[in-house]
């Protein structure tokens, strides 16, 4: 029963199904449709008619002390789905136990409507039937559960839905309508020929009914215009009139149907159950009612992403604990604050803003607003410095001298060089020489720039304002190890964060695999 989760909430089946094996030990004429599959599961064969009649005479009689009796070539309910209907109805009315008046067009042989809705709510049915059979076997059903005095059968007319049946009931007003149209135009369609999409699997259960229970001329949809007409005329002599239809095609047309007629209360629903899906629709004429919200789109729910998660054992902590102190941290600080500081102090790098935020006791957390990349190119950037390290100018070798005019020459040299269009400088060697600064002031000046962030146009709200993804760093202890979560917040490129996570994870391991000052 994989719909079971959008069954109506007070569907008593809706998170205890059935229990087969517990009713196959009760009941023996239920016992002998059940069997025990590979995996010991009691299971039922709802391709045969007499295991899914064995199955609804028991749901009735266990669940709702109900006794009846259903001929196999007439329509088998099945009680799930006709519950989901009864519950709806009381929403359309206000209430469950109040004593109401409903009628119930083509009652079938179960006659199941009546027998819930007197049975559970005490209410009073009409219950209206074309066919002898089925006028019979409702009869009969309703005489040996003792509801006579709240249900009433009536043999109506073929043609008849609502105006014959209410001509000797002029001076009661109803509350209520319910109708289980028959669904198909043809032999055909029943048996789902050009009805059903090739790509859905087949039914799971037989499909069983009298041609007046599944068949009418131009099928569900001129069946409920026909009884939308009959309210037309009748109006304010039922508060509701409802129908369940089969096809979910089948209730745009009718909507439309009701709104070019001029229908003030309109509204619908859908009941799901197994792997069978209905719809129903109802409106009314009266302005006080109150409509029920029809069930809202479903939404294809973004599936939730698990956060990036790197761990850092307890030997990576204690060394990182151990350098604590060349980043400005206190004495001895936990693992989960040591991890999180270097954190910081990365991101100060990389420009990255961050704030922290409250968070549970044993972790720490940063709000991260990433306004522009600034870690894919680190690689290479180290690289450049590295370059610019082994190019600072030496001492000249023993018994060599500079003298002024060979200065002078390598400047003339250098400036020349960078006047020319387009052109830069080829070493540090002449950058040096050309600002008479030594190697070291160069070093000193190259760190100091690397560590100014470029300001981009605008403030930094305006930044803010134009980022490239937002994201929560979550650090938390794990017994002596040390884990960190990146979970994603919004932005533009999910990807980006993953760049930035595998960045966070390697430069910690940088760290100690080449402790700083060495």
């Amino acid at each position: 029963m994989s719909l079971n989760k959008s069954m109506h909430p007070r569907n008593r089946y809706k998170d205890k199904p059935p229990d087969f094996a517990y009713l196959a030990s009760k009941y023996p004429d239920f016992e002998q449709h059940v069997h025990t599959n590979l995996a010991g599961r009691a299971m039922l064969n709802f391709k045969e008619p007499e295991a899914v009649r064995a199955l609804t005479c028991t749901l009735l009689k266990e669940d709702f002390g109900l006794t009846i009796d259903i001929p196999l070539e007439r329509l088998i309910p099945t009680v799930p789905l006709r519950l989901n209907y009864i519950h709806w109805v009381e929403d359309l009315i206000g209430g469950q136990g109040e004593p109401r008046r409903g009628i119930d067009i083509g009652t079938g042989a179960s006659c199941i409507y009546p027998l819930l809705g007197a049975s559970m709510n005490g209410w009073h049915y009409l219950a209206t039937e074309v066919d002898d059979i089925c006028f019979d076997y409702a009869t009969r059903n309703v005489e040996q559960n003792n509801l006579s005095d709240l249900i009433k059968v009536v043999k109506v007319p073929q043609k008849t839905l609502l105006m014959d049946a209410l001509k000797e009931e002029s001076a009661i007003v109803y509350d209520f309508c319910m109708c289980n149209p028959p669904f198909f135009a043809n032999q055909l369609e029943a048996k789902g020929v050009n009805s059903r999409n090739s790509r859905r699997p087949p039914p799971s259960s037989v499909n069983t009914g009298g041609v007046t229970e599944i068949m009418a001329e131009g099928g569900e949809l001129e069946f409920v215009k026909r009884i939308i007409h009959d309210s037309l005329q009748l109006k304010t002599r039922l508060r509701w009139y409802s129908c369940m239809l089969g096809k979910k095609c089948s209730l745009a047309p009718l909507k439309e149907e009701l709104r070019k007629q001029g229908v003030p209360k309109v509204t619908h629903t859908e009941f799901c159950q197994g792997r069978t899906m209905r719809w129903a629709l109802a409106w009314s004429f009266y302005d006080d009612v109150t409509v029920p919200s029809p069930p809202s789109k479903k939404r294809k729910l973004e599936k939730s992403r698990k956060p990036l998660t790197f761990m850092l054992l307890q030997p990576t902590v204690k060394e990182l604990q151990s350098q604590a102190s060349s980043i400005g941290c206190p004495s001895n600080p936990r693992p989960v604050e040591t991890i999180t500081a270097w954190l910081e102090k990365t991101l100060s790098d990389l420009k990255v803003l961050y704030k922290r935020v409250p968070c549970g006791r044993k972790e720490q957390s940063l709000f991260l607003t990433v306004v522009e990349n600034t870690w894919i190119h680190g690689r290479q950037r180290r690289r450049d410095q590295g370059r610019h390290l082994r190019e600072l100018p030496r001492a000249p070798p023993s018994g060599t001298s500079t003298t002024p005019s060979s200065v002078t020459a390598q400047h003339h040299s250098s400036t020349h060089i960078s006047d020319r269009p387009g052109s830069v400088p080829q070493s540090g060697t002449n950058r040096a020489n050309s600002q008479g600064a030594s190697g070291q002031e160069v070093q000193s000046q190259e760190e100091e720039t690397s560590c100014v962030p470029v300001k981009n146009s605008g403030t930094e709200e305006d930044e803010v304002q134009h980022f490239l993804f937002k994201c929560l760093v979550n650090v938390k202890a794990e017994e002596q190890d040390v884990a960190v979560e990146i979970h994603w917040v919004e932005g533009q490129n999910k990807d980006l964060m993953n760049q930035l996570c595998t960045y966070l994870k390697n430069t910690l391991f940088r760290v100690v695999a080449k402790p700083l000052g060495t």
